[in-house]
């Protein structure tokens, strides 16, 4: 089964779950997505497949957020998807692809789950 990983070098949350990961026998495609950000598409894909909102993956911390005033609750799911695309900074991480189910695992040990799920 095919795992990719979303991931920021920089931070300790991505790489313990690359860690995770790669202890279960998983050889993960990693996507440097700050370097390489997910087309629009792809970012909508990801959503739908975590069953959240654009809000539910907004990063606050070290991030624009604030400045555009993202908090604002007249703000839509597309003007929220258009921020991300202009600033991949606000995508939350890391985010992991397992088959046709991907999650947000904040905390590391929610990939888990999607471990457990993926060896069913």
């Amino acid at each position: 089964m095919k795992v990719q990983i979303y991931h920021n070098p920089n931070c300790g949350t991505s790489r313990n779950v690359l860690a995770m990961l790669e202890a279960s026998g998983k050889t993960p495609e990693v996507i440097e997505y700050l370097v390489t950000p997910p087309s629009r598409e792809r970012l909508e894909a990801l959503l739908a497949m975590m069953k959240i909102t654009p809000r539910a993956l907004l990063r606050r911390k070290g991030t624009p957020y604030d400045e555009l005033d993202l908090d604002n609750a007249v703000l839509n799911d597309e003007q929220l998807i258009d921020a991300m695309m202009a600033h991949p900074i606000l995508i939350n991480r890391p985010i992991v692809v397992m088959g046709d189910k991907a999650s947000l695992c904040r905390p590391s040990e929610s990939v888990l789950a999607l471990l457990e799920q993926s060896s069913i």
